[in-house]
């Protein structure tokens, strides 16, 4: 037995200092000790030299962010998702909810302080903001075009437990923003659409107590539990994470224009004494104006072939002279001026002008609409803009008229079946419940609503189809040439056809001009509302009512008096020769009133073939053996059919020097005006002709010719004059 006075002495002895060598053999049994006894840990601890699941994933998550292990993005993002989240729910268990400000999680978006809002009478609670994603378009191919495109992985998704909090967004109310943390603490970056980081900064503090998880557990609903964005790594007591930096050039993946433009070669300048005949269909399209608008309007120069000249002239309407009755459909008036960019040629303006059939003269319609629901519509600016449109043609048609639906996605299926437009609120119904989704079955929607069109054939009357999509065909007959023939065929049934494209970054125009003008129709692009009125009502009787089809127009220069010359335009719309007296070969049409204009560049100073008719002037001979008619600058031929005819007839104008007017200033107003349009298109298709004369010059012809604008179309075309000065940075 110890007595207490030993006690009492040792109690007073000095402990001596433990040495290094004992402390290192107290680590060791501890390590020793701690790996004997360990089964599943939460955390990478002790020296096993095995990793668990939650490290081999951590680890495997790094490399790939690393780019060591996955060379694709399209790979990446595949087997890296599944990962993040299961990365993402370990964490969670590992770390619980930071409480009582002891931890902190900063964050921000595109280097901006994001307001944050703490939970109410509770200690504050910082919770990550998230932000959301920019809206993606819902077209068929994008799927594979991100899949390809995407060079970073998407943020792994949290737990279904937590995912509910995370979604909810800050209150808009005015909040303390969120402390910007040091980039050393670690980042995560993803591209923004200038090719610039958007960071997402994150710093942790070590996991909180067990008293404060326990507190977490009694967090009022509705608040976030902050989470790490990625598995965890030891550093100067703080948790973070620094993946390898991606380029810039993979961190957003760029967006693809998908249009579909037809690509052409402006029309050269011809040797009049070698190829003295100029052939053409004409056009009465306005598609090309109304992209070329948006383009400038979004603040970008068009591309160069997506610039019809014709169809930019031909947008407007003139007060050229008409007819004086349906039994000659149109008249044509040919004016000679000097040419405002070039002093040493002139111009030949050739304008026709359709009859202008009177409201109480029109005859009775049978329309069927055929709409694209397909999911490339799914944008505001195609299917809802495609329904408010025709909701505004249904109130410029008569009650006896008839209209039907047939829709298109993955297969093609009537809507409404032929109902008199009396019936407004039934139609307008059937419109309004329409709805994308699916692929797009174009072919099947075309022979379904032809086949409708026929069921209910007005006799003298107005048989057309009408299609409004953004071309995007990819079931069924998809080829350009395949659909060409399936429009010929169908045409010969009287129906005529009509095409309305809608969107853009996805639009078939060259799919929809091929159709448009093989099926006895007309081609116009709406990306307004402002131009849904202007194309289906104010100028509804010439979008719906024909009164000419394969309209050609053949010029023959004069060797004697023009050396040169060349066609403004019409390129996509150019016909052989022989193509003029065959009524066998398509042409376009022309509706009620419609004016159709085209300029010829000539420079003041025919050959015939057997197939052809001979040339008026290489050949016949006067007494004095001169060439014959030898006045004339040309000799214009215009062909043209009837609606309900198939056997053409022709209309001849010489063109002479009664045609011409000394100054281009004495010119009437139309003509002029039609000229600064033509010269502006020139200009944003880089023409060489064009290549000395300036945006303001433009602008100057245009607003002197402005003449009568009661819709302000002309207003418009001067403000994109001026836009494209300030883009193209020419004056």
């Amino acid at each position: 037995m110890v007595d207490d006075n030993e006690l009492e002495r040792l109690r007073n002895l000095a402990v001596p200092a433990p040495d290094g060598e004992a402390k290192a053999r107290a680590l060791a049994a501890a390590m020793q000790a701690f790996d004997a006894q360990e089964k599943i840990s939460t955390v990478s601890q002790g020296t096993s030299a095995g990793l668990r699941l939650t490290e081999r994933a951590r680890q495997l998550w790094r490399e790939i962010m690393q780019r060591k292990l996955i060379a694709t993005p399209a790979i990446t993002a595949l087997v890296a998702l599944p990962i993040a989240g299961y990365a993402a729910f370990e964490m969670l268990k590992e770390q619980p909810p930071v409480i009582g400000g002891k931890g902190t999680v900063t964050e921000t978006v595109a280097d901006k302080p994001v307001a944050q809002k703490p939970a109410p009478e509770q200690p504050a609670i910082n919770e990550p903001v998230v932000a959301a994603p920019a809206k993606e378009k819902k077209t068929d191919a994008d799927a594979e075009t991100r899949a390809n495109s995407q060079a970073v992985p998407a943020a792994p998704k949290p737990a279904s437990e937590v995912d509910s909090l995370l979604k909810q967004e800050a209150a808009p109310e005015a909040e303390p923003a969120l402390q910007t943390a040091p980039a050393e603490s670690g980042q995560l970056a993803a591209g923004g659409k200038d090719g610039s980081s958007n960071k997402v900064i994150m710093s942790m503090t070590p996991p909180p107590s067990a008293d404060e998880a326990e507190r977490s557990d009694q967090a009022p609903a509705g608040v976030a539990a902050a989470i790490p964005a990625s598995p965890p790594a030891m550093a100067d007591s703080k948790l973070m994470v620094q993946p390898a930096p991606m380029p810039s050039d993979q961190m957003q993946p760029q967006e693809e224009n998908r249009d579909r433009i037809e690509t052409f070669k402006t029309n050269p300048v011809h040797e009049t004494a070698q190829d003295p005949v100029s052939t053409f269909s004409i056009d009465v399209d306005t598609a090309s104006y109304s992209f070329v608008r948006r383009s400038l309007k979004e603040g970008s120069l068009p591309q160069a072939d997506t610039v019809r000249i014709e169809e930019m002239i031909n947008y407007f309407p003139y007060d050229w002279k008409g007819p004086d009755s349906a039994a000659t459909p149109f008249n044509s008036t040919v004016t000679v001026m000097p040419t405002p960019w070039n002093e040493h040629t002139k111009l030949m303006h050739v304008a026709i002008k359709g009859f202008d059939v009177k409201p109480a003269e029109q005859p009775k319609a049978n329309l069927v609409f055929l709409i694209d629901v397909s999911g490339s519509m799914d944008e505001p600016d195609k299917l809802p803009l495609l329904k408010s449109a025709f909701r505004l043609l249904i109130s410029k048609l008569k009650p006896d008229d008839t209209v039907s639906i047939v829709t298109y996605a993955g297969n093609a299926g009537t809507v409404l079946m032929p109902t008199k437009a009396a019936e407004t609120q039934k139609i307008l119904a059937a419109i309004d419940n329409l709805e994308p989704g699916g692929s797009t079955a174009g072919e099947a929607g075309i022979r379904e609503a032809y086949k409708l069109a026929q069921q209910s054939f007005v006799k003298d009357g107005v048989n057309r189809v009408m299609l409004a999509t953004d071309g995007d065909f990819n079931v069924g007959q998809t080829d350009d040439d395949d659909l060409k023939r399936l429009i010929e065929t169908e045409r010969k049934t009287g129906v005529f056809l009509s095409v309305f494209g809608f969107g853009h970054d996805n639009l078939n125009d060259q799919m929809m001009q091929t159709i448009a003008q093989n099926g006895n129709g007309t081609a116009a692009y709406i990306d307004t509302l402002a131009e849904a009125q202007k194309v289906l009502v104010d100028d509804a009787s010439s979008t719906l009512f024909t009164i000419a089809k394969d309209v050609k127009i053949q010029v023959e220069f004069n060797p004697a008096t023009v050396s040169e010359y060349r066609l403004v335009g019409y390129e996509t719309r150019a016909l052989k020769r022989e193509d003029f007296n065959n009524d066998r070969v398509d042409a376009g049409d022309i509706g009620s009133g419609h004016s159709v204009t085209a300029v010829y560049e000539i420079t003041p100073k025919g050959s015939g073939g057997e197939q052809v008719d001979p040339l008026r002037y290489g050949q016949a001979k006067v007494d004095n053996g001169g060439v014959a008619n030898a006045d004339e600058y040309a000799f214009v031929k215009i062909r043209y059919k009837l609606p309900d005819e198939n056997v053409s007839k022709l209309i001849t104008t010489p063109v002479t020097a009664a045609n011409e007017v000394k100054s281009f200033d004495a010119a009437g107003v139309d003509q002029r005006f039609s000229v600064a349009v033509a010269a502006f298109g020139q200009k944003l298709r880089d023409e060489d002709q064009t290549a000395n004369f300036g945006y303001d010059r433009i602008a100057e012809i245009a607003n002197a010719a402005r003449g009568a604008d009661p819709f302000g179309y002309r207003a418009e075309f001067l403000s994109l004059v001026r836009l494209a000065a300030s883009l193209d940075g020419n004056k």
